[in-house]
């Protein structure tokens, strides 16, 4: 029985499921000759390349994303907190 290749790619996709070395993890996330998206060292699709500006560019974007909706999130809390002034008694009449 053949063995099933454990690199290669599917409708376009790259995939990986060999062990990588530490020196395979450190060389596909910094390759300056290559473009914002690299293989990823294991497992299927793409990674950011971070010798790239542009690959910087999208986590600072993506930190500000965060940090803006965790701050949001905080101040929704802190509101909610505010809002709570206690029990409300609801009265239901029977007719």
């Amino acid at each position: 029985m053949a063995e099933k290749p454990s690199s290669g790619e599917l409708l376009g996709i790259p995939y990986n499921f060999e062990r990588p070395s530490l020196g395979r993890l450190l060389s596909s996330y910094w390759q300056p000759d290559e473009g914002m998206l690299v293989e990823k060292p294991f497992g299927i699709g793409y990674t950011l390349n971070l010798a790239s500006w542009r690959s910087w560019v999208v986590l600072a974007v993506a930190a500000g994303l965060y940090w803006q909706g965790k701050q949001a999130a905080d101040s929704t809390d802190a509101e909610a907190d505010e809002a709570d002034d206690g029990p409300v008694e609801v009265i239901v009449e029977d007719d």
